[in-house]
Parts: C-alpha cells; sequence; structure tokens
C-alpha cells in the first residue's frame, strides 16, 4: 500500500485501517455495483456483443417506461423547484415568529416515508376521502382517483421532493450578505425588484442545484409509482423492474440489470451537470454579515401556514381519518370511528414482525455506520491519499443512484453462495442488513465529515508525539469532539430506514418483511384502511425519532438537523 502522508509517515496501524475500511466498501458497495453492471454487457442469446442490452433498450416496454420516467420526474421537478423556492424565500426572508415550525412542516414531505405520502394523497383525493366528500369536493363514487395518472404522479412526487430545493435555496440564501440587498434598499430600489433581480439570480445556481437533485430523486422514486402507476397503467423504470423481478425472478437479471443501468447513468448525468452548472454560473460574494429577516409579516405568515397545513398535514389527516374507518366508503362520523384497525394491524405477527425487522435493520444500520464512519473521517482529514479519495466517492454512489440499482446489485452479488463459507445471504435478513449499510453510511459520514474539519489536529499529533497508540487516538481525543455529529447521524439514518422500501420491496422475503413492503402490500392487496392504520403507526414512530432528535438538538452541531435555525 502507498505511503499515507500528511509531511510523515503514516503507523502500520493507520495502514491497516485504511485496508479494512477498502474491504469494507468493497464488500458492501463496490462488488455489487461491479456485478450490476457486468450483467448488463452480456452478450445476446445469438451471441451478438450486447445482444441483452440492445434488445431490452429496444423493446416497447423500456421505452414506455423510459418515457413514463422522464415525464414524471420533469413534471415533478417543476413542482417541486416553484414550491421549493418560494418558501425558502418566505422563511429566509421574512421575520416569522413560527419558523422552526413552518420549517419543520416544510420538511414533513421528506421526513415521511415515499409510500405513506403516496397513501395519504390517496386517501385525500379518493371518491371516499373523509376531508373532502364531505364537503362535496371528493370525485363521484365509482371513478377513478385523478391521482392515478402521470400529473398524479409528479404533483405528489413534486410535493414529496421539494424540501431537496428548499434546503439547497435556503443554505444560499442564508449565506447572503445583508451588505447587497442594505446597498439597494438606499438606492431606493423596490423589495419586489430586489427579490428578483438581485437576490434570485445570486441564488441561482442553489435552484437549480436543488432542482437537478429534485430530478435524480424522482426518476428513483418507487412508493409514488408503485401506489399511483401501477393501478393507473403508468409504467416508469422503477416499477418495470419490479414487476421483471416478480414475474421472472433471477432469470431476468440482465435485463434488468440494464434498465438499472440506465437509471444510473440518468442519475450520474444529472449530478455531472449540477457541478457543472453550479460551478459555471456561481456568482462569488464577498464576506460580510448574513442577510437577516427585518419586518414581521403576520399576513404572510398566515397564508404559509394555511399552504403548508395543506401540504403536509392534511393528507395525513387523511390518512388517519381512513385508519380509524373499519372500511372504505363507510362515512366519517362519531358512530363509524374506532380504533379496531390499529388493533387489527397490532394483533397480526406478520405485521409486528414487519416492525421488529424494520427497528433491528435501522438500529443495525445506524450502529455500524457510525463504527466506520468515525475512523473513515479521522484519516480522511489527517491523511491525503488517493484510496481515501476513492473510498469517498464510492461511497457516495449508492445513496446518488436510485435504490433499485443498489437492490439489484445486491441480488447479483450475492445470489450465490459466497466463497469459503459456501453460504448465500440472498432471501435472508444478511442482504437487508449489506443494502441499508451501502446504502446509507453517507447520512452519518457527512456530518461526522463535516464536524471533523473543526477537531484541532494538534491534539492528536500531541498523542502521537507521547506515544499514543491509534485507537487510543480516536477513542480518547478524535471521538469525543465528533460524537454529537455521528449520533445525529445515525439518527437520521434510523429514522430514514424505518420505513425504507426500495430496498425492501426487491430483497424481502418471507420472514423479512419491513413496514414499507407490509404498507405497500396491504394498500395492493386492497386492504387500505389496514395500509393506513400501519402507515400512520410507522409515521408517529418516526415522528417520535424526530422530536427526540429536536429535544437533543442544543448539543449538536448548528445545521445538523436540516430543520433547526
Amino acid at each position: 500500500m502507498a505511503r499515507l502522508q500528511t509531511g510523515q509517515q503514516a503507523s502500520g496501524g493507520e495502514h491497516l485501517l485504511v485496508s479494512l475500511l477498502f474491504l469494507y466498501v468493497t464488500a458492501t458497495t463496490l462488488w455489487p455495483l461491479a456485478r450490476l453492471f457486468a450483467s448488463a454487457f452480456q452478450p445476446g442469446e445469438d451471441g451478438t456483443p450486447l445482444g441483452l442490452m440492445i434488445a431490452t433498450l429496444s423493446s416497447r416496454s423500456t421505452l414506455r417506461a423510459l418515457s413514463g420516467t422522464l415525464q414524471t420526474a420533469l413534471f415533478s421537478v417543476v413542482v417541486s423547484t416553484l414550491l421549493g423556492v418560494a418558501l425558502a424565500f418566505a422563511v429566509s426572508l421574512l421575520k416569522l415568529r413560527t419558523r422552526v415550525a413552518l420549517t419543520f412542516l416544510i420538511l414533513m414531505p421528506l421526513i415521511v416515508p415515499s409510500q405513506t405520502m403516496a397513501l395519504a394523497w390517496i386517501e385525500l383525493f379518493g371518491a371516499q376521502s373523509p376531508i373532502l366528500k364531505p364537503l362535496g369536493l371528493a370525485p363521484p363514487p365509482g371513478t377513478t382517483n385523478p391521482l392515478y395518472s402521470t400529473g398524479g404522479i409528479a404533483l405528489v412526487m413534486g410535493i414529496e421532493h421539494m424540501p431537496l430545493v428548499f434546503i439547497a435555496v435556503r443554505a444560499a440564501l442564508r449565506a447572503l450578505p445583508a451588505d447587497l440587498v442594505e446597498a439597494a434598499r438606499i438606492l431606493g430600489i423596490s423589495p419586489r425588484r430586489i427579490g428578483t433581480g438581485i437576490v434570485l439570480p445570486i441564488v441561482m445556481p442553489s435552484v437549480l442545484a436543488g432542482s437537478l437533485i429534485a430530478f435524480t430523486a424522482a426518476i428513483g422514486n418507487f412508493g409514488v409509482p408503485a401506489l399511483l402507476g401501477i393501478p393507473g397503467r403508468i409504467s416508469v423504470l422503477t416499477t418495470l423492474i419490479y414487476q421483471r423481478l416478480n414475474g421472472f425472478g433471477p432469470a431476468a437479471a440482465g435485463q434488468v440489470a440494464t434498465l438499472a443501468l440506465v437509471l444510473a447513468a440518468m442519475a450520474a448525468l444529472a449530478i455531472v451537470l449540477r457541478n457543472v452548472l453550479t460551478a459555471r454560473i456561481a456568482v462569488p460574494l464577498p464576506a460580510g454579515a448574513p442577510l437577516l429577516p427585518r419586518r414581521p409579516a403576520p399576513v404572510v405568515e398566515i397564508l404559509l401556514w394555511i399552504l403548508v397545513l395543506f401540504l403536509s398535514l392534511v393528507p395525513l389527516a387523511a390518512l388517519t381519518m381512513t385508519a380509524l374507518l373499519p372500511a372504505i366508503g363507510v362515512a366519517f362520523g362519531p358512530d363509524t370511528v374506532s380504533l379496531d384497525q390499529f388493533r387489527a394491524v397490532l394483533a397480526n405477527d406478520t405485521v409486528r414482525r414487519a416492525f421488529a425487522n424494520s427497528l433491528m435493520l435501522a438500529t443495525v444500520a445506524a450502529g455500524i455506520s457510525m463504527l466506520v464512519a468515525v475512523p473513515l473521517a479521522f484519516l480522511s482529514v489527517r491523511r491525503n491519499h488517493p484510496l481515501l479519495r476513492l473510498l469517498d466517492i464510492v461511497i457516495e454512489a449508492p445513496w446518488v443512484v436510485p435504490g433499485t440499482v443498489v437492490a439489484l446489485g445486491m441480488i447479483l452479488a450475492f445470489l450465490k453462495p459466497l466463497p469459503i463459507i459456501g453460504i448465500s445471504i440472498y432471501g435472508t435478513m444478511a442482504i437487508l442488513v449489506t443494502a441499508y449499510l451501502a446504502r446509507f453510511l453517507p447520512l452519518v459520514l457527512r456530518p461526522v465529515a463535516a464536524a471533523a474539519q473543526s477537531v484541532d489536529p494538534s491534539l492528536d499529533e500531541a498523542a502521537r508525539v507521547t506515544g499514543a497508540g491509534l485507537s487510543r487516538r480516536i477513542l480518547s481525543i478524535f471521538l469525543p469532539g465528533i460524537l454529537p455529529a455521528a449520533a445525529a447521524g445515525a439518527i437520521l439514518v434510523v429514522m430514514t430506514a424505518l420505513n425504507e422500501l426500495t430496498l425492501s420491496a426487491l430483497l424481502w422475503s418471507s420472514g423479512t418483511e419491513t413496514i414499507g413492503v407490509m404498507i405497500f402490500a396491504l394498500q395492493y392487496e386492497g386492504n387500505s384502511t389496514a395500509a393506513a392504520a400501519v402507515a400512520v403507526l410507522s409515521t408517529l414512530l418516526v415522528l417520535t425519532l424526530a422530536a427526540i432528535a429536536t429535544l437533543a438538538s442544543l448539543k449538536l452541531p448548528r445545521g445538523t438537523l436540516p430543520w433547526m435555525d
């Protein structure tokens, strides 16, 4: 192994640690992705090079799914961008008394699982909507839910991914120097012209970056297209992959690998385009005090609450009301409301097992990711080595590419028995754990790496000079400084992994059901009230974790929790 350097030779322990980290990332990420891409380049049945890829890409079903993916993703980005930019400007530039609460509710569509939000919107706009039907605004009985369409998928995905644009634009607005706006005010320029002619052009790189991230999330979204697109016969690449694997199993590995490669290429293109555009049109800003809101805006604040409540809580209210009914079609009222659906799902062994499995998977993924992120961040800030830079890029890949791509890589890599031990982990909890570890490591590594930058390196050097070993330096000197960030990252992993569906939908088997799989399965078989009950319980679990994280936010680094100022 090449020398790790920061002006002096690294110890043998650091060499060993880098090697172990490289083996870990290879097993969880590099090998599955490499196996996936290799399967896509198989020859056709007649031996033609790339024949399988050509046949798959030219098929009518693939072209239809590709068209559906692009249409729903592009339309959803328009929704995400319009809502995200408007809300970011309002929250960042106006003096609001309820800023923290508004920010949390704006981020709710990102915190609540995709399949839960999709189910909530289905219940809100259905013919039996417990909210719209009493108002006479629900579709006529017997008609198809209007969300079972390209526009419906785009609308729900746009609202779900809106926080990605909001976060990017809000970060840019918070870094905007106050001098620029103050100078414009002194010259008598109207607030409207200041916003559209000065502020918006400056934050445009962040708008584009957030929009491209939203596009990447949209093309890889499975929960919304599955619950809205399959009933509406709207095909996208993620649902086509799911249906091919369900129909043909591992025999369709080459075909679905090609479809996954298309998704990965689209995601990679969006990320590259984001980096190029933001680098070329970024506006250099002078250092200065950040722009702070000056005047209260009570009327705008009320309008913001109305909009945010409709986007975040009204669908969840419809979902909760549905869960309190004995069956779909029963009118919501004092004589029909009961907790029977909640009792039924909690008495169901499969549902209880799904909750236990999800809690275990989320906890194990968060714990192991912390153990990996801490030494990796320690080495990254102290050693300039190409292997560490390569690991940093590879670790981001499973989070950037759609989850369907990661799941397929896991199937192809671990379908056959493992070398030496001769045991296959396909169809077991182990393959789910491996997929979660690959997918969610960046959620812990990002805050840990950011916190590591602020740790004084002289403390580690002093400990090294006095003869302290590597493990003691990491555990006694480095870890205490970054532990709050690591804990925050672990909480984010648990919140995200608890209701994960994209990976689990392709990797689960009997006995390894997860919460996301149960919600999808119950809704798919027509048991909407039970699906709603499970979704409400899982949402309450996530919100409880969010509340715990908020209470602990005073001990966390600034900016660790995205909804806290």
